[in-house]
């Protein structure tokens, strides 16, 4: 594994590239040091249909984020850490041999970025000793293309987020008005990395590039000139996900400088987003039903399967 001079300290594994000394307990823009803190690792049935199935995917929630959006559905363990229990590279290996015995239909590696280099070594170690199912990259799309470059090998599936195509959206709600730029790199290493979309005979992923998009009530244009750009680039190489379960939390209800953030995605709304891809000749993407933003989808953050 050659990480070619990227290291976590001083920090230089994201596109903010804080330069912290993780290892002498400086704390980075991500909120983390060099401990890894994991909220939750349990099966999850709330993925993609290829992703979930019906056994559930092994998801593992780390805590801290160094994207930090304002919206976030994770707020509890992306801003307030640390959140749940330590875990060492040898114990992270462990937890996912665990969620293979419970027939987890992959490991989920949620919000890995800034402790990418710790976790590829755990899967390498995992694989080592009997893992044998895929491994998903479930990230913010806020990545340096040269850590998604390290990836090719270790990580089978890319379930990543394309959240903004304009660079002044993304500094309002992200603090990230590069995000663009960044996510349009990274997304081209990780189509390299993972190819065309793989599945077994059960509909199961098992390689690939799966894109999010959250809609953001308000915010049509943004996630038509998302899906425009990945449709346009990628063609069939890669899934479009368009997801309308945002769910605005309290702390950005009533704040003007959040603007439209403060209610639910209308049916109307995403009804034109998703008429929109169609009318571009999407055909690889998933969908939502309605009634999916509610709070109840948000899973609990209590160390569940730590231990």
């Amino acid at each position: 594994m050659d990480w070619e001079g990227l290291c976590n300290s001083p920090c230089n594994l994201c596109p903010r590239e804080c330069g912290v000394q993780r290892e002498k307990g400086q704390i980075g823009y991500c909120l983390s040091d060099n401990r890894m803190f994991v909220a939750r690792a349990a099966l999850h049935m709330w993925e993609e249909p290829c992703i979930s199935g019906e056994k559930g995917s092994g998801t593992v929630f780390f805590t801290g984020c160094n994207l930090r959006c304002v919206y976030c559905q994770n707020y509890e363990i992306a801003n307030k850490v640390p959140v749940g229990k330590e875990v060492s590279i040898k114990k992270l290996g462990e937890i996912f041999l665990r969620l293979q015995d419970k027939g987890a239909a992959n490991i989920n590696l949620v919000t890995p970025g800034h402790h990418v280099i710790a976790i590829a070594q755990a899967v390498l170690d995992a694989k080592q000793k009997g893992l044998v199912i895929p491994v998903v990259y479930n990230g913010s799309g806020y990545e340096k293309s040269e850590v998604i470059r390290n990836l090719s090998g270790i990580i089978d599936i890319f379930l990543t987020d394309f959240k903004y195509m304009d660079g002044e959206t993304a500094r309002r709600y992200s603090s990230a008005p590069d995000y663009p730029k960044a996510a349009k790199a990274a997304l081209g290493e990780m189509v390299k990395a993972a190819g065309r979309p793989v599945f077994d005979k059960e509909g199961m992923m098992q390689g690939g590039v799966i894109v999010r998009h959250l809609l953001l009530p308000g915010h049509k244009k943004n996630a038509k000139n998302v899906i425009s750009y990945v449709y346009e680039t990628y063609k069939d190489n890669v899934f479009l996900s368009l997801m309308n379960q945002y769910t605005p939390l309290e702390r950005v209800k009533g704040k003007s400088e959040f603007g439209s953030l403060g209610r639910k995605v209308t049916k109307r709304e995403y009804e034109d987003v998703v008429d929109y891809a169609i009318g571009l000749g999407v055909r690889n993407a998933f969908i939502q039903e309605d009634g999916t933003a509610k709070e109840s989808f948000i899973p609990a953050f209590d160390g569940e399967g730590v231990d």
